[in-house]
């Protein structure tokens, strides 16, 4: 695994002015680039059904089940995805692994456009759903292999922004395309986007450890924490550990509120304001623009707080502390009469979701050695899969029954701080869990 380095060429990247990092090089920042363009084109991807819900329900005459029951498609599958994704990841590696997670979730993107049924947009959601499960744990294991533990959380938030920047392009381009163009091509055109990421990802990407691009210094650097072993993990063996369930509790409560503010939004702003397709630009723009500063934010806090001293567990849990109260004023998004300032409600609850996020993440990689965070991502992504399964069938039926936010927006509200507290009683040091090796 030799090979030539330039001892001296550390560079002085724009993070290193900013004393975010030493300057030891910059390739470990391009690979996290990649890592936000994969998630921006994910949720480009996932946000276009619920952009045109209206759209779609006028065409087809759904109802809020039946647009439940397709969306329950894709969170199926994203679950069953997950159940065995992680090992994938960990079995063949993040080149080829997340490679094939795109090919296929770009090619479901686009047989969207080809559906004619509930049936068909229900197994083209599924479809999605499949490829979309690896996505996060490729991202969260490249982060783990080319990031030391103290600049991780800033590299997750920063990639995980990417979700926010695809829930942004959306508005700005799918009314656009629906009205020139017709639906149809709203999913061709967002969905062949995932092709243009995966020649870049298959030209650019390597480990740290044969990249051409990484100096000594840089890969001295990514290897700065203790040594981990390198033997693999019993899959069954993780599920005896506390801090696993820990973060897959996490995901399970949270998770669901994010695909929350993702399907439904869109609908809530046209039910309860009367906003079309195309009045949905400015409010959508405004409501991922603040989840892109939640994500980096959310972050870069507790990144800031280790580097002043403060221990791990409190720094995360800190930051997760203060997103989850940020997520509180939500409650009264449904009642108020003003369109902007449900639109702030929402922007202040997507941001300390998107922080939250950058947060819980991080410490599954503070508490499993990194042959095993595909798994533990995986598993965790799974628990948050099943929970949305469930409030998607809930919201559907509330909105059926009642026609109002109010009582999904009480679960929002509540949802991240039982979350913390379940975590705090789980693990109230983040310690490292003691692997068994298969």
């Amino acid at each position: 695994m030799a090979r030539p380095r330039e001892e001296g060429a550390a560079l002085n990247t724009p993070a290193a002015q900013l004393g975010i990092v030493p300057a030891v090089g910059h390739c470990r920042w391009m690979v996290c680039g990649l890592l936000f363009f994969a998630a921006t084109v994910n949720y480009i991807d996932r946000q276009v059904i619920g952009l045109l819900k209206p759209t779609l329900q006028a065409a087809f005459g759904w109802n809020d089940i039946d647009y439940s029951n397709i969306i329950l498609a894709f969170t199926t599958a994203y679950a069953v995805g997950l159940m065995v994704v992680g090992r994938v990841m960990d079995w063949l590696g993040t080149r080829k692994g997340f490679s094939m997670a795109v090919f296929v979730w770009s090619l479901a993107a686009m047989a969207h456009a080809f559906a004619r049924s509930i049936f068909g947009f229900s197994a083209a959601r599924f479809a999605l759903g499949l490829g979309e499960s690896g996505s996060f744990p490729a991202s969260i294991k490249t982060i783990t292999e080319w990031f030391p533990k103290k600049e991780r959380a800033t590299a997750i938030g920063i990639f995980n922004s990417g979700t926010n920047a695809g829930a942004i392009i959306v508005p700005l381009v799918v009314p656009w395309l629906t009205v020139t163009y017709g639906w149809r091509w709203a999913f061709i055109a967002t969905g062949s986007i995932g092709f243009l990421w995966l020649v870049l990802w298959i030209a650019f990407y390597r480990s740290p450890d044969t990249h051409r691009s990484v100096t000594a210094a840089e890969l001295a650097y990514i290897r700065c924490d203790a040594a981990e072993k390198t033997t693999s993990i019993r899959w069954t063996g993780l599920l005896g550990h506390r801090q696993l369930w820990a973060f897959a509790i996490g995901k399970f409560m949270t998770d669901p509120i994010w695909w929350l503010y993702l399907f439904w939004v869109p609908d809530f702003l046209n039910r309860n304001f009367g906003v079309n397709l195309l009045g949905m630009m400015v409010p959508l723009l405004i409501i991922y623009n603040a989840a892109t500063v939640g994500s980096v934010s959310g972050g870069w806090l507790s990144s800031s707080l280790i580097s002043h001293g403060w221990n791990i567990n409190a720094s995360r849990k800190t930051a997760m502390l203060i997103c989850a109260l940020a997520v509180v004023p939500i409650v009264f998004a449904s009642s108020t009469p003003n369109l902007f300032v449900a639109v702030a409600l929402v922007s202040l609850a997507t941001a300390a979701h998107q922080g939250w996020s950058a947060n819980l993440f991080t410490i599954a990689t503070d508490m499993f050695p990194g042959r095993a965070i595909g798994s533990v991502t995986g598993i965790g992504g799974m628990a948050g899969a099943v929970g949305g399964m469930l409030l998607v069938k809930i919201v559907g039926y509330i909105l059926q029954w009642t026609g109002s936010y109010l009582i999904i927006f009480i679960i929002a509200g509540s949802a991240y701080l039982i979350a913390l507290g379940i975590i705090h009683v789980l693990v109230p040091k983040l310690e490292p869990a003691k692997l068994e090796t298969a």
